[in-house]
């Protein structure tokens, strides 16, 4: 699930996923962050969920997938669009 936070000239996007599925660390990874794993890992929330913010420029597109343990690699089904192996967000 993705939460978006406008604010003037970028976009806070927080990555949500169940605290349990898949288990074990998850990371979103992407071309905001050059697609390196561990830059930003989901953390466990309040709400029995786990999430990281990463801020966007407004008005752009980004290709993203989730890491898990085991090379385990997925998309986001509540994602903007999908683009061959890669999730799709609009700012």
């Amino acid at each position: 699930m993705l939460e978006r936070k406008r604010s003037k000239d970028s976009i806070e996007i927080t990555f949500v996923l169940p605290v349990d599925a898949p288990p074990g660390p998850v990371s979103v990874v992407g071309d905001f962050n050059d697609w390196r794993p561990g830059t930003h890992e989901l953390r466990a929330r309040k709400d029995g969920k786990r999430a990281v913010t990463v801020e966007l420029p407004d008005r752009s597109t980004h290709a993203f997938r989730y890491l898990a343990a085991g090379d385990y690699w997925f998309d986001d089904e509540s994602a903007d669009g999908h683009d061959g192996a890669n999730s799709r967000l609009h700012t």
